[in-house]
């Protein structure tokens, strides 16, 4: 990687600001920064021809949503007035303010914003990667197999469907049991739950990190029969022998490999930063970028912004996150350039939206700390149907017309004014 940054390439360029992926996060925060300052030069780095509403994918997983309809092509979403280049990073000089794309071509810029996501490191279970879209082994984290969940819960009348979460972070934290409770309750509505043994193996000790809602979950756990198996990490998966092993510790702390039959394997992989961040001075040593959690300006380098799943932050990754995390950047990015205070404070918001059922979501909304910060003057905890609508209507509308478009709904932020 070094050698590369070190050679002069003849098709060098320069960004005055420079965003590293065209995800939720690239394109609203572009949006955003030119809605404040129209005709700002900003230049985008994102190889990808297609943009995904990727919170629509547990939907697709439950067959309550087309998925077609998550997909639109990046050329239709992009802000006008933004530079396109279509390649990925290979390299992130913060030191000479410049990064190295997959071609060669290198880009210096004045500022720059890192938010390309996360990767998915499916190579990490042995034997996943052979057999993914077959066998009965599916993940709602992947725009192609989100179809074909929805295809092998409907052909299950009868034997075992095991659910997998590994240890965090992940992006949406919620999806591995979403997956889970749509399963279960069409099994339940068709009459056929009772002749399905469901387990869910889950990396870490709880069955979600807020405590405030995991009773309302229980109730669904015990409605299903599901089986909880904590501490228990998928490492490999047999497809043609419906068979998985999993990782955990005996009472003395031992490791303990148990192999578990399956008929229906929904797999949630492993999750990292992208290995231009992770190998940069910008990585914390976990390979996140590190910023500070409330001005989410580079704790090392005062010229670089990040936001989205690649942050170093306790927040839940999720697109909800990333809404307000926008609005904290544009403004205190265009602070700094103007030589004033950044202002804005980002308080670790993130929303699960957990279907628990086919027309009921608990809406857990909170911040840094498990704080629970509802937008509703509801109980939270609570699942609703005006919870449903809103996840499987309003915020997929809102997504393309709203927030890609730099309309900044719901997002007071704090001051430090």
């Amino acid at each position: 990687m070094h050698d590369n940054l070190q050679q002069q390439d003849a098709t060098a360029s320069n960004a005055d600001i420079l965003i590293i992926g065209g995800g939720a996060a690239g394109i609203g925060l572009i949006a955003s920064l030119l809605k404040r300052q129209p005709g700002l030069s900003v230049t985008l780095v994102e190889p990808s021809d297609t943009h995904y509403y990727q919170p629509a994918w547990t939907l697709v997983g439950g067959g309550a949503y087309a998925v077609g309809k998550t997909a639109r092509p990046m050329a239709d979403v992009l802000p006008k007035g933004v530079q396109w280049l279509k390649a990925a990073v290979h390299a992130i000089d913060a030191e000479g303010q410049r990064v190295v794309l997959d071609d060669g071509r290198q880009v210096a810029y004045q500022h720059l914003v890192v938010c390309p996501g996360l990767r998915l490191a499916w190579e990490q279970i042995e034997g996943l990667e052979e057999t993914l879209g077959r066998n009965g082994v599916t993940s709602n984290y992947r725009f192609d197999l989100a179809p074909y969940t929805w295809e092998l819960v409907q052909g299950l009348r009868g034997g075992k469907a095991i659910f997998t979460q590994p240890g965090m972070p992940i992006k949406c934290a919620g999806a591995p049991q979403k997956a889970l409770y749509l399963s279960c309750d069409h099994w339940r509505r068709g009459g056929v739950l009772n002749a399905i043994d469901v387990e869910f193996n889950l990396a870490g000790p709880a069955l979600f990190g807020v405590a405030a809602y995991v009773p309302a979950l229980m109730q669904y756990v015990d409605k299903y029969r599901a089986r909880l198996a904590f501490g228990s990490q998928l490492v490999k998966v047999d497809g043609p022998a419906k068979t998985a092993w999993f990782d955990s510790q005996d009472a003395d702390g031992n490791l303990v490999r148990q192999a578990k039959a399956f008929d229906l394997l929904h797999v949630v992989p492993p999750q990292v930063a992208p290995d231009c961040v992770r190998h940069s001075a910008l990585a914390n040593p976990g390979g996140w970028c590190e910023v500070d959690p409330a001005t989410l300006q580079h704790v090392r380098y005062p010229q670089v912004f990040g936001l989205g799943d690649v942050c170093a932050t306790s927040n839940a990754k999720t697109a909800a996150a990333v809404r307000k995390q926008i609005v904290v950047v544009a403004e205190n990015l265009l602070s700094q350039r103007a030589g004033r205070s950044l202002s804005l404070r980002y308080d670790g918001y993130g929303s699960c939206p957990l279907t628990v059922e086919r027309g009921r979501v608990v809406l857990a909304e909170f911040g840094y700390g498990g704080k629970l910060l509802p937008t509703f003057p509801l109980d939270s905890t609570v699942p609703r149907r005006s919870a449903w609508w809103l996840k499987a209507h309003f915020l997929p509308w809102f997504y393309w017309h709203g927030m890609l478009k730099g309309r900044e709904w719901l997002t007071r932020c704090t001051t430090t004014e």
